[in-house]
């Protein structure tokens, strides 16, 4: 079968940070540290995968983090309009990557089982392990799962030829990184399996965390699974938008044909 493209889709940021919200045990963690938010397009001739969904207007004025795109506006330079998405990777159920699994409503959602055990489970009666999350996406995972509309992951799986997906944990406890067979090799969507390239190259934990082992060794699984390093996607570094070409709209950033610049090493 062919290659896929694959798109980088970004939608909000975040620049009013600092290092110490991004990386464990930083010496310099006052100093100014962005981030970007991005979904992914995983497309095939007719065939489109969606990775991940962003969050709306409604969760972005109630956490006081503003758009820039809804995610269905974010998709028109694709001619892809909501009801055409019929599969989406949810790589966790964080409110920035499942805040807009309502609007995609024939959309079923591929999923790791301990992904919606961890967002509906007594981890849950904790504060700090529940920040991330909000009760209505994960209501609307649920009347997903209600009406035949997830299919649940165990660790690795094949979700389509040439594309895979691969349980990490460490951040959420099921996190999944999302492995596509493009023109340049193997390119992993690391996700928050790695916000930042410097999460991965320099192995400094994120803060936002469940287990800390799990997310060290996904560094490893990562580097494994990419055919070469610069072929892993963080998930949130603005980076991304440099080491890459620009796609079909000033917001979309073209992956599959590889980085036009060195990435970090």
């Amino acid at each position: 079968m062919s290659d896929w493209e694959v798109h980088a889709v970004k939608y909000a940021d975040r620049n009013a940070r600092t290092r110490a919200d991004s990386f464990m045990f930083d010496d310099n963690h006052d100093a100014p540290h962005p981030m970007d938010y991005f979904m992914w397009v995983l497309k095939r001739g007719a065939e489109v995968i969606l990775v991940d969904t962003g969050y709306d207007d409604a969760e972005a004025a109630e956490r006081g983090r503003p758009i820039r795109m809804n995610p269905v506006a974010s998709l028109l330079p694709f001619g892809i309009a909501p009801e055409d998405i019929t599969q989406i990777i949810v790589t966790h159920l964080h409110y920035d990557h499942a805040g807009g699994l309502h609007l995609f409503p024939n959309a079923k959602l591929h999923m790791q089982a301990a992904e919606m055990a961890y967002a509906t489970g007594p981890c849950m009666c904790h504060d700090t392990l529940r920040m991330p999350f909000s009760a209505g996406h994960i209501c609307e995972a649920l009347r997903r799962l209600y009406s035949g509309q997830v299919i649940f992951h165990d660790g690795d799986a094949q979700v389509a030829d040439g594309v895979t997906v691969h349980r990490i944990g460490g951040h959420s406890r099921g996190l999944q990184a999302v492995r596509v067979r493009t023109m340049s090799g193997w390119m992993v969507l690391a996700s928050d399996a790695a916000h930042f390239y410097e999460n991965l190259t320099d192995r400094k934990p994120f803060p936002i965390v469940v287990d800390i082992e799990d997310m060290l060794n996904g560094f490893d699984t990562l580097a494994r699974l990419a055919s070469r390093h610069e072929l892993i996607v963080p998930g949130h570094d603005p980076l991304v938008t440099q080491f890459f070409a620009q796609g079909v709209a000033d917001h979309i950033w073209r992956l599959d044909t590889g980085p036009i610049t060195e990435c970090l090493s």
